[in-house]
């Protein structure tokens, strides 16, 4: 039987290993925390039409055709592990002054033009999808097809459908790729990757969030993914079963996960200027991760040799190409190579990434 190597036990590493294990693999996962990290400390949002700008075209198509796999891909797990991860079935951009209504116009105007179906709302149409904001919101953006989901029961199930499928789970740090024995290895490390593999342009880029639990009595939840732009600063707000999970901060500080005074002041204030109700939410959990973050905001999912593949990468959204990243790398796997993750090819860095190993 062939044998395979995952190296890193996120949701990116969990599902890989997954998947592998069901197409005759035998696979063993090395993580010394498995089911932590990033896909821990993540909102779940599945945004790439929200977020699309201008000029980035190869982001938003990437994000696109994972985002069409989500369905299929949450369909599979729950049949395994009767999972149900779903937690929003829409996201609305909400914009609190002139400028950021313009910004909204933009990006509808452009995402629109590719072939995405997204709503421009004026003041009482958000009103009248989410009474609960804040009366200062002049305009949205409404991205009826964008869901979102519970990134941690996400990886729990994650986990349970390797364990099930045959995946060995090893709970040791790997200090040299070289060194597993295994017929292939992927590197699915998150933005630990280029300590195995200095050449790969990944770096931690630090985000806390916050857990909020509804108390008795205060205002529900937003229905839908609430995102809005607060002073410049972004902030997104996701529903859960008993709360609300808002984020996130974004810093060029290393491997730092410390929760700062001044990161928690910023998340609720911001938050409060689009939901006024959450200052009365109970304060759950504040924590931080470091997000796998590239370049040009794209992962970097291919081969660094005939032995290795790279899965990294994937900054802000590795909930949301988490699909597209599995199947490329069983086609990688396989032999092959799938057309649609074709940008996200490490060498396309090839003056970083020269001279694999």
């Amino acid at each position: 039987m062939r044998t395979l190597a995952v190296v890193g036990g996120g949701a990116v590493g969990l599902a890989v290993a997954w998947r592998a294990a069901e197409a005759d693999w035998s696979v063993t996962l090395f993580d010394p925390a498995v089911a932590t990290g990033a896909s821990w400390v993540a909102g779940g949002m599945l945004a790439p039409l929200s977020e699309g700008w201008p000029g980035e075209d190869a982001v938003l198509a990437f994000g696109a055709a994972s985002l069409a796999r989500w369905p299929e891909f949450a369909a599979r797990l729950a049949a395994v592990t009767g999972a149900a991860v779903f937690v929003a079935d829409r996201t609305m951009t909400v914009a609190l002054d002139a400028a950021d209504a313009a910004d909204l116009r933009t990006v509808a105007d452009w995402v629109g033009a590719r072939g995405h179906e997204l709503r421009l709302l004026d003041r009482a149409g958000v009103r009248e999808r989410e009474p609960s904001l804040a009366r200062t919101v002049r305009a949205g953006l409404l991205a009826p097809a964008e869901p979102a989901i519970d990134n941690r029961e996400l990886v729990g199930a994650l986990r349970r459908a390797a364990e099930a499928a045959g995946v060995t789970v090893r709970a040791e740090s790997v200090d040299s790729l070289a060194e597993l024995p295994h017929d292939q290895v992927v590197l699915a490390a998150g933005a630990a990757s280029a300590r195995l593999w200095p050449e790969l342009p990944v770096r931690p880029v630090k985000g806390e969030i916050l857990r909020l639990r509804r108390r008795p009595g205060v205002a529900p939840a937003p229905r839908g993914v609430i995102r809005a732009r607060v002073h410049g600063r972004p902030v997104y707000l996701v529903p859960r079963a008993d709360g609300i999970v808002v984020g996130a901060t974004q810093y060029e500080a290393g491997f730092d996960t410390a929760v700062t005074v001044a990161g928690v002041r910023d998340l609720i204030a911001d938050a409060e200027a689009v939901f006024p109700g959450i200052g009365e939410y109970e304060l759950a959990e504040a924590s931080a991760g470091s997000r796998p973050g590239s370049p040009d905001n794209l992962p970097l999912i291919g081969r660094l040799t005939d032995r290795i593949v790279a899965a990294t990468g994937h900054g802000r959204n590795g909930m949301l190409t988490l699909p597209l990243t599995v199947d490329a790398v069983a086609s990688l796997l396989g032999g092959a190579t799938l057309p649609e993750a074709e940008v996200a090819d490490p060498q396309r860095f090839s003056t970083t990434v020269g001279g694999i190993r």
